[in-house]
């Protein structure tokens, strides 16, 4: 299944004029270790978050000595720290306090009055961080991963210098080596982040106040999810986004619907607008903003703004250079289908590396990188790889979308089905969205799902099984699902696909 994309990173690869010592080891580590000159560590892992912890932890599992290196002092990088766990406290506990004001009344449930506690609300997103981060400690003892704290920059092919946090300075040695350094805000020409008044994610993860009027500069993933938290506790969003739609790699189909979602819920959105300039020096923010085609200038107001423009992989200090580490043009570190760079010993994982910026993407590099290490097949098909934007309600995908099959001249079947006319969905008053299957027109093989809806993100996981043994509309369809539950919907839009749904 994976040979397409294996193959594909090969190929890429070898245009970048790698040497012939380096692919003959590359290849050469089913049979064995390479002999580095070191004994200190087999694998030295620099980078602690999602794609590095669970590296250095498989690793030592399959009983390779580990070490570990993390700049932060707090294991879990971006995702756990400042990204996907903090985000994911906030949007549920955001989505309580709507749900209390706006929608307990019609379930029977009646409040004199319900007030947003800030920074309790913020406490329970950083405990659920700091109770995370211990976790991930407790599996580097049990697993017996040394753990280093401190920046960590290359000497040498196999040796890392680390200015630990503590002040002092140490060298790990290791046979082979994988950066997992993760990704860092993209910034914008012109626009300074103070995390205060113009904010990050991380910033707009801990907001002193909910501000009145919020404007987030991109529709992405990242950009729509923290709108909808600050929006739900009060503030008035407005999205700016240069391109002509929201979430461009999500499916056309869905993506409309979405966005009719979010401005029901009061989101506004700029679209086909270029940030000019932007204006702290005063009380608020000021932006001035054009049609992205040129045009007349308008400004807009917010108290604060958040920019969401994306991530750049972040190698910072690393001295890759130092050592002959192959970068492309967007800094992004060059590596074969083993994850091997240009130099001999030194790997690359996670958001580094080109493929999604997922932190379940990176993990998945780890275990295969380091399976590739100790002589075993690593997997990972990056056309499988599910996505999921955690808003309410979600929308989550795997594989094509309507639009790519069309640009790739593939003939193929659709089968959609609604959850208004879902069961469970009704019971529970939550029945906005749909699934969306796209099958092969002569093999009926699935070729993509688009979910949106309440835990669209845990719904999808049946269809990223599906897409990855290559399953077909019909195989869904024919397999019982308890009734009544959310999951049936997508059994009806697999019925849908390769014959007639019985539910509408």
């Amino acid at each position: 299944m994976a040979m397409a994309n294996l193959a594909r990173r090969k190929a890429y690869f070898l245009t970048r004029n790698v040497t012939t010592d380096a692919l003959r080891f590359s290849f050469s580590l089913s049979r064995g270790f390479a002999s580095s000159g070191s004994d200190e560590n087999d694998v030295v892992v620099i980078g602690g978050g999602p794609g590095g912890y669970v590296a250095a932890i498989k690793a030592a599992q399959l009983g390779l000595k580990t070490t570990c290196i993390e700049k932060r002092g707090a294991l879990g990088g971006t995702c756990l720290n400042v990204g996907c766990i903090p985000s994911k406290a906030l949007l549920h506990s955001s989505h309580m306090y709507h749900e209390a004001k706006h929608a307990f009344a019609h379930h029977g449930i009646k409040l004199a009055s319900v007030e947003v506690d800030l920074p309790a609300m913020l406490a329970q997103k950083d405990n659920a961080v700091k109770n995370l981060t211990r976790g991930i400690e407790g599996l580097f003892k049990k697993n017996k991963v040394t753990y280093v704290k401190g920046y960590g920059k290359f000497l040498s092919p196999n040796e890392v210098s680390v200015e630990t946090i503590d002040g002092g300075n140490t060298v790990v040695k290791g046979k082979h080596i994988i950066v997992a350094t993760g990704s860092d805000v993209k910034s914008l020409p012109g626009i300074t982040i103070d995390e205060k008044k113009i904010v990050s994610s991380t910033g707009a993860l801990s907001l002193s106040e909910v501000p009145k009027k919020l404007i987030v500069i991109g529709a992405g993933y990242i950009g729509l999810e923290m709108g909808s938290v600050w929006g739900r506790l009060g503030s008035e969003v407005t999205v700016v986004e240069f391109a002509a739609d929201i979430v461009p790699s999500m499916d056309g189909e869905i993506r409309k619907q979405f966005q009719r979602s979010l401005e029901k819920q009061k989101m506004k959105f700029m679209l086909k607008t270029k940030v000019v300039s932007v204006d702290a020096s005063g009380d608020g923010v000021k932006l001035t903003v054009e049609p992205a085609e040129g045009g007349d200038q308008t400004t807009l107001e917010a108290d604060v703004v958040l920019v969401s423009a994306g991530r750049t992989p972040f190698t910072s200090g690393l001295d890759l250079e130092k050592i002959g580490v192959e970068t492309d043009k967007g800094g992004r570190i060059l590596v074969n289908e083993r994850f091997l760079t240009n130099v001999t010993g030194v790997y690359a994982i996670g958001d580094v590396i080109p493929g999604p910026m997922l932190a379940h993407k990176a993990e998945e590099d780890g275990v295969a990188c380091v399976e590739f290490i100790a002589g075993k097949h690593g997997h990972v098909d990056y056309d499988k790889v599910p996505g999921v934007v955690y808003t309410h309600p979600e929308v989550a995908s795997v594989g094509k979308t309507e639009e790519q099959l069309k640009k790739d001249g593939v003939s193929y079947r659709v089968g959609k089905f609604p959850f208004m006319a879902n069961s469970r969905a009704k019971a529970i008053d939550n029945a906005e969205g749909l699934v969306k299957i796209l099958a092969d027109k002569e093999t009926d093989k699935i070729l993509g799902v688009h979910i949106m809806s309440p835990n669209a993100g845990e719904l999808i996981h049946e269809a990223v099984l599906a897409i990855n043994y290559d399953a077909s509309s019909e195989d869904i369809a024919r397999v019982c699902h308890a009734h009544p539950t959310m999951s049936e919907a997508l059994k009806e839009a697999a019925m849908a696909t390769y014959d007639k749904p019985i539910h509408i």
